[in-house]
């Protein structure tokens, strides 16, 4: 039986946790809900907001929903702190909704990785701020 590995693996340096910040920031703008799974363990344990999200499954369908009522979505995310096995990052994204009006989330996530860098936690406050589209930064 083959061990999935999604490298960068813990424990994290400063250029690996960047590296792993990255990747997710790479694949998250790919918004493809089958590829961006695969970074996430298959029991994987989410909170998005007030919603719980558990397992790859739940992963695609979650953002597959997600990427239907967010168009011209683009992300930005930045490496806050890292441990051992722990990822801490700012972002941002913006999107229009279903109306075409701008907005800008942002906040904090907080991630746990088991030792195939896989992400086995992931805790995400976000808050949404209406902008113009001339406020657009990305």
């Amino acid at each position: 039986m083959d061990i999935e590995k999604k490298y960068p693996v813990p424990p994290f340096t400063e250029e690996t946790a960047r590296e792993k910040v990255q990747l997710a920031e790479d694949a998250w703008n790919s918004q493809n809900p089958e590829k961006v799974s695969k970074a996430y363990t298959v029991d994987t344990e989410w909170r998005n907001r007030s919603q719980f999200v558990n397992g790859r499954e739940e992963v695609v369908s979650f953002l597959t929903e997600k990427w239907k009522k967010e168009k011209n979505y683009k992300l930005r995310k930045e490496l806050w702190a890292f441990t051992d096995n722990k990822i801490a990052v700012r972002f941002e994204y913006e999107y229009q909704n279903a109306e075409g009006a701008w907005i800008r989330a942002y906040g904090n996530e907080n991630w746990e990785f088991n030792e195939h860098g896989l992400m086995q936690k992931r805790f995400a406050s976000i808050n949404d701020l209406p902008i113009a589209a001339s406020e657009r930064r990305l």
